[in-house]
């Protein structure tokens, strides 16, 4: 049973298990495109296998075919954080800040942090979608996820932004060591982004 479709992938769900298969671009040259697919299918499951290793809050990978571009993981059960953020703000900011922390001290990038790809399940809060993440030793992919996170935060849950930003803010530092250079380099990234709006 398709589930989601997006511009990237067809996610399917059977029994327990979600099975996606990162679509072919027209607008691309054959060989590119499976090229491409190719390697964003390896990456994300290599990112995958990490989080498992970590028992970090994310779906599991059962198996993966970069031939097929297919991904079979772990569906996990639970409302997508969009629906339940602004009933508690600061509490779910502790828990984004938390595994936003964790993320970055391993030097793993999500890149497309939204509370879609957040899930509440028995009260935890898992992290889905990894399929644009990579790995980075960089304070600027760092900063530039947060500053992701930041504007997707203002645009969808404007009423309650400024409570969640600072608690995640506080969870972020809690949990990564280097916190401080990050939020300095996301200063500038803001920065940027301002000056190009002018």
């Amino acid at each position: 049973m398709i589930i989601a479709q997006g511009a990237e992938a067809i996610l399917k769900k059977e029994g327990n298990k979600i099975i996606k298969e990162r679509i072919s671009k027209k607008y691309r040259l054959s060989g590119l495109d499976n090229q491409l697919r190719s390697f964003r299918t390896r990456r994300e499951a290599k990112i995958l296998e990490k989080l498992s290793i970590l028992n970090f809050p994310s779906p599991k990978l059962y198996s993966m075919c970069d031939k097929s571009m297919k991904i079979e993981m772990e569906f996990i059960p639970g409302k997508l954080l969009r629906s339940q953020l602004d009933n508690n703000p600061v509490l779910w900011g502790e828990h984004i800040g938390k595994l936003v922390g964790i993320l970055h001290s391993k030097n793993i990038i999500h890149d497309d942090l939204t509370t879609a790809n957040m899930i509440v399940n028995k009260k935890n809060l898992f992290l889905i979608d990894f399929g644009l993440s990579f790995f980075s030793l960089k304070e600027e992919d760092k900063a530039v996820d947060l500053h992701l996170l930041k504007n997707t935060l203002n645009a969808r849950h404007s009423l309650v932004y400024k409570d969640c930003w600072n608690a995640i803010i506080k969870s972020y530092a809690k949990h990564f060591d280097k916190a401080d250079i990050v939020l300095k380099r996301l200063e500038k990234v803001e920065l940027r982004g301002r000056n190009k709006s002018k």
